[in-house]
C-alpha cells in the first residue's frame, strides 16, 4: 500500500467515480424478467460504473474498469462453433475450434479491462448465446446475462440512469442530514468528542483525535493501540502540506488505517485525526471524513492560531496588573494591537463595551458554549464575559440599528457603552454597569452616547416616576386642581433657590401665601425643608410628578428619558 497519498487521490482510490456506487446486483434486480442469467461469477456486489453497448471486436481501449458491456453477437458472427453466416456450417472442427478461440480471446480481454458482466442480446444475429461464448465466461470468471430481443439496449441504459439517480438523491438527503449534524456537535459543550461520535455513527470506522504532542484528545470506537500506531502517527506529524498517510494492520477493524494531517493556515501540522477500517470506504462515506477533519481543522486552528492575540493579552494583564497604567508607549501600543485582533480588528482602534441583560421572557440558550459562540459570532470578537445578567462584550462595532434589532429580536436588552481607548477599558465598563439597573427596570436599551448627562437624564423615566411616587404622595394624592397649585407653588419656590418674593411674583400669590403653603407642604410631606438634600430630591421628583403613579397603584415601569 502506498504510504503518503495526495488528499484528493487517495478519497477515491479503488471507489467509483460516482458519488453513489450502483451495484451490479441491484442493477440485474431491476431488469425485466426477460433477462436470463446464463453464469454468475460471484461479483454481484462490483459497483458499475455505467452500461456500454458496442459491437467492436476489441472494445477494452474505449473501456473502463466496471462497465456493463452489451452486444448483439457481432464480434462472434463468423467462426463461432463452426457457423459462418455465408456458407451455413461447412467449416466443421476447424470452424469451431475458430469460433472458440474468438469466443476466449473475447472474454479475456474484457475481464483483464474489468468488465463487471457482459449481455449478450439475441436476435438479429443469434437466436440463443453461442456456447463459446458461455463456455469462455465461465472459464474466466465473467458474468453473462442473456437479453431477449423485446428489451433494447437503450431500456438497459435507462434503468441504469434512473438507479444512479436515485441513489445519489439519497445520497445528497443523507449528506445534508449528515452536516446537520456535525454542525450540532461543532457548538456542543465538547465539539471534538461530539464530532468523533458522530462521525463513528455514519462511517464504520474507529477514530482517534491527537494533537501536535502526539497524545490523544478524544477517541470514538475500539482502535488498535497507540504504541502500534506510533509509525503512522510520526509521519503524519512531520510531514507537510496536503495529504493522507496510509498504513494496514493484521487487526480486525484496523485493515486500513489512514491518517489526515490538522493543519494551520501556514501549513503547521497543528494534529491529526487517524481511521480505521476494515475495507475502503465509498465515496460518500469520504466525504463525511472530509467534513469532520475539515470542522476538526476549524476548531484546533481557533484553540492556536485563532487565540494568540485573546490569550496573550489575557496573560499581560493578569500577570502584570500595572502594565497600562505604568506601560510605555511602545508596549502601551503592543497591547492595543492586540486588542485590535482580538475583537476582529486589523488594526488599532476604538472599542466599547456592550452589556447584554437578559429579560425574563428570553429562552435559555442551549449551554454556555453554544451562548458564547453566539455573541462572539454577532459582536465580531474574541472578548466575551457571561455573566449573572447576561452577558459583557468588547467590540470595534458601533452597534447599528440593525445589530440591535437582531439580539432584540432574540429577547435581549443592551448597555451599549461609548467608545473608550485601552487605557479607558475599565472606566468603560464601570459606565455602563451603572446604566444596566436602568435597562432592567425599563426593559429598553441605552445607549451611553445618546443619554442626557444630567441626574433627570440618568435616572430615567421609570426610577424617575417611582421617586415621585414616594416623595410627593400625601400631594398627589390630593383632588387635582389642589394637587397642581402646590406642586406649581414647590416647584417655584425650589427654583428660586427658597426666595420668597422671587416664588410671590413668579405665582402671583402674596409672599405671606407663599410662605403658608410651603409650611403647609413642608407638614404635609414630613420633610424639613431647610435641607440643602432635602430640596435637591424634591426638585429631581418633580421633574417626573407627571408620570408619578397614584397613590397605592403599582409603577408602571416608566417610558425611559
Amino acid at each position: 500500500m502506498r504510504r503518503n497519498a495526495p488528499a484528493s487521490e487517495s478519497a477515491s482510490v479503488g471507489l467509483p467515480a460516482q458519488l453513489n456506487a450502483v451495484t451490479l446486483n441491484q442493477f440485474l434486480a431491476s431488469l425485466p424478467a426477460g433477462v436470463a442469467m446464463l453464469h454468475d461469477a460471484g461479483n454481484g456486489h462490483t459497483p458499475l460504473r455505467w452500461v456500454e453497448p458496442s459491437e467492436l471486436e476489441d472494445p477494452t481501449p474505449y473501456l473502463l474498469d466496471g462497465e456493463f458491456v452489451l452486444t448483439a453477437g457481432l464480434p462472434f458472427r463468423r467462426g463461432v462453433n463452426g457457423a459462418d453466416d455465408d456458407a451455413g456450417s461447412g467449416r466443421g472442427g476447424e470452424g469451431a475450434a475458430e469460433g472458440a478461440a474468438v469466443a476466449d480471446a473475447y472474454v479475456r480481454r474484457l475481464v483483464a479491462a474489468g468488465v463487471a458482466a457482459l449481455g449478450f442480446g439475441l436476435e438479429p444475429y443469434f437466436d440463443e448465446v453461442p456456447a463459446d461464448v458461455v463456455a469462455a465466461c465461465r472459464n474466466h470468471g465473467l458474468t453473462l446475462v442473456a437479453v431477449p430481443a423485446s428489451i433494447p439496449f437503450a431500456a438497459l441504459g435507462l434503468e441504469f440512469s434512473k438507479l444512479l439517480e436515485s441513489g445519489n438523491a439519497q445520497v445528497f438527503r443523507q449528506l445534508a442530514e449528515t452536516n446537520r449534524h456535525l454542525m450540532g456537535a461543532v457548538l456542543s459543550p465538547r465539539p471534538e468528542h461530539e464530532l468523533l461520535a458522530a462521525l463513528a455513527q455514519r462511517v464504520p470506522a474507529w477514530a482517534v483525535l491527537v494533537g501536535a504532542d502526539g497524545r490523544v484528545r478524544a477517541r470514538a470506537g475500539t482502535a488498535v493501540e497507540l504504541s502500534t500506531l506510533q509509525p503512522l502517527l510520526k509521519r503524519l506529524l512531520a510531514g507537510s502540506g496536503p495529504r493522507v498517510e496510509t498504513e494496514a494492520f493484521d487487526v480486525p477493524g484496523s485493515a486500513l488505517v489512514f491518517g489526515h494531517p490538522l493543519r494551520s493556515t501556514r501549513d503547521a501540522t497543528l494534529g491529526g485525526l487517524l481511521l480505521g477500517t476494515d475495507k475502503p470506504l465509498t465515496p460518500a462515506q469520504n466525504n463525511v471524513v472530509s467534513s469532520v477533519v475539515s470542522l476538526l481543522e476549524l476548531l484546533v486552528r481557533q484553540r492556536t492560531s485563532g487565540s494568540l492575540a485573546p490569550s496573550q493579552l489575557a496573560t499581560a494583564l493578569l500577570l502584570h496588573p500595572e502594565s497600562i497604567a505604568g506601560a510605555s508607549t511602545k508596549e502601551l501600543n503592543t497591547l492595543r494591537d492586540l486588542l485590535a485582533q482580538s475583537v476582529g480588528g486589523t488594526r488599532t482602534g476604538l472599542v466599547r463595551v456592550v452589556q447584554g441583560i437578559r429579560p425574563n421572557a428570553a429562552p435559555a440558550a442551549d449551554g454556555p458554549v453554544r451562548e458564547l459562540l453566539q455573541w462572539r459570532r454577532l459582536f465580531d470578537t474574541k472578548m466575551v464575559e457571561l455573566t449573572d445578567y447576561g452577558f459583557a462584550a468588547v467590540t470595534r462595532l458601533k452597534v447599528d440599528d440593525q445589530l440591535l434589532a437582531g439580539v432584540e429580536q432574540l429577547g435581549w436588552r443592551l448597555v451599549v457603552g461609548g467608545a473608550a481607548e485601552l487605557p479607558a477599558l475599565a472606566a468603560a465598563y464601570r459606565s455602563a454597569s451603572a446604566l444596566r439597573p436602568r435597562v432592567q427596570a425599563t426593559g429598553t436599551t441605552v445607549r451611553e452616547e445618546e443619554l442626557t448627562w444630567s441626574v433627570t437624564g440618568l435616572l430615567g423615566g421609570a426610577a424617575g416616576g417611582m421617586l415621585a411616587s414616594r416623595l410627593l404622595a400625601p400631594v398627589l394624592g390630593q383632588e387635582p386642581e389642589r394637587r397642581e397649585a402646590q406642586l406649581q407653588v414647590l416647584r417655584a419656590w425650589l427654583g428660586a433657590n427658597g426666595n420668597w418674593d422671587a416664588t410671590a411674583k413668579d405665582t402671583g400669590l402674596h409672599r405671606n401665601s407663599v410662605r403658608r403653603q410651603i409650611n403647609a407642604l413642608a407638614e404635609i410631606l414630613d420633610v424639613d425643608l431647610a435641607q440643602a438634600g432635602t430640596r435637591a430630591e424634591l426638585w429631581i421628583a418633580l421633574q417626573f410628578a407627571d408620570s408619578a403613579a397614584p397613590p397605592g397603584a403599582a409603577p408602571d415601569g416608566g417610558t425611559g428619558a
